[in-house]
């Protein structure tokens, strides 16, 4: 059977643990964040699920969240993960706590952020990293929206927590009216994607204190979190109108298509829908191009037609174009009715939010690039299909670990001359180009050697040698070509260091030979790799090899290998890492033999069943979804006897 997909989400949303049920007079929320960009937006969704959790508990008992204190703590939340992702790059955990909710005083609201990098210290160098869009506003910030602030350093951990207070509008008033009222202005809860429909008019000025630094640190997690670049563009879109802007428009260039190849129009959005189709074909017609020469500026626009809901309707029309990496990747039309220019607050604002969109338009297409040279890759470095071998039953499951990235971990199932089948599991240190250029290289070099005869540990033997040999210099300069072109950074955050990289490969590689009276006969060694298991009917399981040092290692080494015979019933299953050092915490998924155990309640299973229970118990291990390449093979073999055959085919 072919590899099972796995489709996951990127960055799952948190669930909210609340304290204070019982009458604890200090409730608590916790989460756990991967140090990932997306992790910011995830946190300002936590904390806006607690605040919301705790109002719809009657806490604190002296009024409801206002609207500032939730703008500041979804602020603040977001710059100090934004902080510990950026400088700290560990999984970081996050706490809000309400301290005396029920005080004659408001309130006050407690957010700690600890990573677990406590060698990495907490930086504000706004010199050194002058765009806040790509590195957030920093400690600075924090100071001007918390009442206090610190950093805590224990054995391992870092803290950095930040005490906030309410506003004037902290309490609730009276009647139940005005207190749905509050609650919806308080929580925003349906969203900044939202806004309240039908204002009359907008607030310019409070955009340039807490109103735009919220709205900024808002839509950054937005745009972020997103991999496609139309969903970059529809996302701004609705971020602007009607909140800045009567009308916007973003035009996209082709990659790749040349200085001759017109921009696209990603999307149009008008705070009236049905005017919509209206501004489009005048949009349509002249593609906005920016030239390099206007810089990063705004652009004064003439008042385009459509774009009123008469023709002689005018307005205040800006263009920006969008920038990532110094690249030029399309250009963005804001517009205003009835106004002869846009405000400085609102102009400002507007640079800091475009330059946003830049990021998340270069991120989005490089994530594009990434999974299609992936998928191409992966094509080509694992076999389409896995031979039948008669009288045995296999079942493989496929799952690279990171999205969009060529995984390390690869596998074959492949005839030889002799009435011989072979089989491999294999994985390479790392992931993406030089895991990519080792994986090329291995499988084809254990296809050839296996069909020239070799026994299997004179297989591993000189594949080791290959490893080690000179012509892999060349393959690897290819490989850091390309990770250098990439920004110096190999995928799996593995840095390039003197212009070397390890190729240690672990290898799972062996033979079968069917027999007549209806078993098959095999032959296994084992090169660094988690060693294969062997299932009998009755439940019992047992290691089928003995452990051996990684290929690409040592030189003058000599890999052995044990046969034994696989009886009708008896399962053999292979696996990669990705499944045995599964991570819960300190635990491991093997750790007491764990895998042994979920074996053994296979028995009975078909090969298929045993594959799917496996992958279930691994996945089930942890709440995060796994982040290792993950591979496992079972070959179970069939009742009943069986004629061996002969295949002397070269071929797949």
């Amino acid at each position: 059977m072919g590899p099972i997909p796995l489709q996951r989400d990127t960055v799952q949303r948190p669930g909210t643990v609340v304290a204070g049920q019982s009458g604890d007079p200090r409730p608590a929320a916790r989460t756990s964040l991967p140090g990932i960009p997306q992790a910011s937006a995830a946190a300002r969704r936590f904390v806006r699920a607690a605040l919301t959790d705790w109002t719809g508990l009657g806490l604190p008992s002296s009024g409801e969240f206002g609207e500032r204190l939730t703008d500041d703590a979804l602020t603040v939340a977001s710059e100090l993960v934004t902080n510990a992702v950026v400088h700290a790059g560990t999984t970081v955990e996050l706490l809000l706590r309400l301290e005396d909710p029920a005080g004659p005083e408001p309130a006050a609201l407690v957010l700690e952020i600890t990573d677990h990098h406590p060698a990495r210290s907490v930086r504000d160098e706004r010199a050194d990293r002058p765009d806040p869009a790509e590195y957030g506003r920093g400690l600075q910030l924090v100071a001007t929206l918390a009442e206090s602030w610190g950093i805590t350093y224990r054995t391992g951990l870092k803290t950095v927590w930040a005490r906030l207070l309410g506003d004037d509008r902290y309490g609730l008033p009276d009647t139940p009216a005005a207190d749905d009222a509050s609650r919806r202005r308080g929580l925003r809860d349906g969203g900044i994607l939202t806004p309240a429909a039908g204002q009359a008019a907008r607030d310019d000025a409070g955009w340039a204190g807490r109103g735009g630094l919220s709205f900024l640190a808002e839509a950054s997690g937005l745009l972020a979190g997103q991999l496609d670049e139309d969903t970059v563009a529809s996302t701004a879109g609705r971020l602007l109108v009607p909140r800045l802007a009567d009308w916007c428009a973003i035009w996209l260039e082709s990659e790749g298509g040349g200085p001759a190849a017109a921009p696209r129009l990603a999307g149009v959005w008008h705070s009236d829908e049905a005017r919509t189709e209206l501004l489009r074909p005048t949009l349509e017609k002249e593609p906005l191009r920016l030239p390099g020469s206007v810089g990063a500026g705004p652009v004064p626009i003439p008042w385009p037609g459509g774009a009123a809901e008469r023709g002689d309707g005018t307005g205040a029309a800006l263009a920006h174009r969008i920038v990532s990496g110094g690249r030029t990747l399309g250009a963005l039309l804001v517009g205003r009715e009835g106004d002869d220019h846009i405000p400085d607050e609102v102009a400002i604002l507007l640079a800091d939010f475009v330059r946003r969109v830049g990021l998340a338009v270069g991120a989005a297409r490089a994530y594009t690039r990434q999974a299609t040279i992936s998928r191409i890759l992966q094509r080509g470095l694992l076999p389409s299909k896995v031979a039948e071998i008669p009288g045995v039953t296999s079942a493989l499951v496929y799952e690279p670990g990171d999205d969009g990235v060529v995984g390390g971990d690869f596998y074959d199932l492949f005839p030889c001359p002799g009435g011989r089948w072979c089989f491999v599991l294999g994985d390479v240190q790392g992931s993406g180009p030089e895991a990519a250029v080792v994986t090329g290289l291995a499988r084809p070099w254990l296809r050839l050697l296996s069909r020239e005869g070799f026994r299997v540990g004179e297989v591993l033997d000189r594949l080791n040698r290959l490893l080690l040999d000179d012509a892999m210099e060349a393959a690897e300069a290819a490989a850091l070509m390309v990770a250098a072109a990439g920004g110096q950074q190999l995928q799996g955050g593995e840095q390039i260091q003197d212009g070397t990289q390890s190729r240690f490969l672990s290898l799972l590689y062996g033979s079968l030979v069917p027999l007549p009276d209806g078993g098959v006969r095999c032959t296994v060694a084992s090169a660094g790799h988690p060693l294969p298991l062997l299932l009998r009917p009755d439940g019992s399981v047992r290691p089928a090899a003995e452990p051996q040092v990684l290929l690409g290692v040592v030189e003058d080494v000599a890999y052995d290998s044990q046969s034994f015979d696989l009886a009708p019933g008896d399962s053999l299953l292979c696996v990669t890492d990705g499944v045995t050092e599964r991570r819960s915490g300190r635990l491991m998924f093997d750790d007491g033999d764990g895998l042994a155990r979920v074996l053994a309640g296979c028995a009975g299973l078909t090969a298929a069943g045993m594959a799917d229970r496996i992958k279930q118990a691994v996945h089930a291990f942890a709440e995060r979804p796994p982040d290792d390449d993950l591979a496992l093979l079972v070959l179970q073999v069939d009742g009943g006897r069986h004629t061996a055959v002969r295949d002397d085919s070269a071929g797949e």
